[in-house]
């Protein structure tokens, strides 16, 4: 037996046995979501305990560092832990953009100190994180920020104010890019801070959506003091960090496409609909419309996997980010697409506890932004044309 497959029946062994059964069960809504930090609350002892055992264990965050909360996991490990997961329907203990976004730019341009402060506190869970990125007129243009971090010896006076602020009200720290330098070319004076929104001068406002949800917020700094030791990487060379973090964020919002529904949609739009004399969807239509979602699916899963496996081989190409955030964006809209056409009429219930308030028609809505935050849809067709087709520019 092989070094691999025994990792396989141990990690098998230690899931059934520490994997609560409740945290086994389909994810109903957000809300069942472990997100960590101060101000969570669990929605049980289940998922606190799957969360503590987790951790623990170095399994929230498995490919990182021992002395930074990971197991030390390899690539290959790593990949037999999230299927032996997934067949076991375990539930990710912990979701966090300190996990899919800071930590690999921590663990890449940190400090030694800024790596041992912030990272195990993420991988157990006790800080959650936001980013302070776009601004109301620096979106896709991210390098035109004006959000200001004058520089005053052993810290910095941040003003300005960030937009699309995701779950700003409810994170305890912000990783923000800022302009130290405005005599600099754009790009090179920006300067990358990391600071507690519990901070004197920090406000946030939430933004209601079309969904009638309010995941992004306003974020507001006036005279916020952040001490010096907490500016990542070489004052304005924060640029190569965002760019970094950036292909991280879109790999993290790309996982959306492979990401299933509470269960596969073949199944979930047969109990709606029906099946016929031979037991399939009695929809031919959407019977082959279902089908090719699924396939697609799936070729789009192998080829994350694939191009995580390049990543770590060094093999990979940043902008081939672009390429599985753009597509995973696209295929998460259709499958919230073919789950409205599935359900009909009743799917457009906006209120009423049949529809959960409408979860299922606020889900499509929410959607559409897909291909709109980390990046426009357009925006990365262009950079795929650009650096990975070699196609000339406009």
């Amino acid at each position: 037996m092989d070094a691999l497959e025994t990792f396989r029946q141990q990690a098998h062994a230690w899931l059934e046995a520490n994997c609560p059964p409740e945290m086994r069960l389909p994810m109903q809504d957000e809300e069942d979501i472990c997100w960590g930090g101060r101000k969570f609350r669990y929605q049980s002892e289940a998922q606190r305990l799957w969360l503590q055992r987790m951790a623990e264990q170095g399994w929230t965050v498995p490919e990182w560092p021992r002395e930074y909360g990971g197991a030390g996991l390899s690539a290959a490990e790593a990949r037999v832990l999230r299927a032996e997961m997934q067949r076991l329907h375990c539930r990710v203990p912990l979701q966090s953009f300190g996990i899919s976004m800071l930590g690999p730019a921590l663990l890449k341009y940190g400090t030694e100190a800024q790596k041992r402060e912030h990272l195990p506190r993420i991988a157990r869970g006790e800080i959650r994180w936001c980013q302070g990125y776009s601004e109301p007129n620096a979106g896709s243009d991210l390098a035109a920020l004006q959000t200001r971090a004058e520089d005053r010896g052993d810290h910095f006076v941040v003003n300005g104010q960030k937009i699309w602020t995701s779950y700003a009200d409810k994170a305890d720290w912000i990783f923000c890019l800022v302009r130290t330098d405005f005599a600099a070319q754009k790009h090179t004076g920006i300067s990358f801070l990391l600071f507690d929104m519990a901070s004197p001068g920090v406000s946030t406002r939430p933004i209601v959506l079309i969904s009638g949800k309010s995941p992004f917020c306003e974020t507001f700094f006036d005279d916020v003091k952040v001490p010096r030791h907490q500016l990542v990487g070489e004052l304005n060379g924060g640029w190569a960090i965002a760019k970094y973090l950036l292909t991280h964020e879109r790999e993290m919002i790309s996982a959306i496409g492979s990401r299933g529904f509470r269960q596969p949609l073949g199944r979930h739009a047969a109990k709606v609909i029906g099946v016929d004399e031979r037991h399939r969807l009695d929809d031919p239509m959407l019977r082959a419309q279902i089908a090719r979602f699924e396939v697609d699916e799936a070729a789009f899963a192998a080829a994350g996997e694939r191009a995580r496996d390049l990543a770590r081989q060094g093999e990979g190409m940043a902008a081939f980010s672009s390429v599985l955030k753009y597509y995973g964006a696209e295929l998460n809209k259709r499958r919230y697409e073919l789950l409205m056409s599935a359900g009909g009429t009743d799917a457009l219930e906006w209120e009423g506890p049949r529809s959960q308030e409408g979860a299922l028609a606020r889900a499509w809505l929410r959607t559409k932004a897909n291909s709109i935050e980390g990046g426009t849809s357009e925006v990365q067709l262009n950079i795929v044309a650009k650096r990975l087709l070699g196609l000339p520019g406009a």
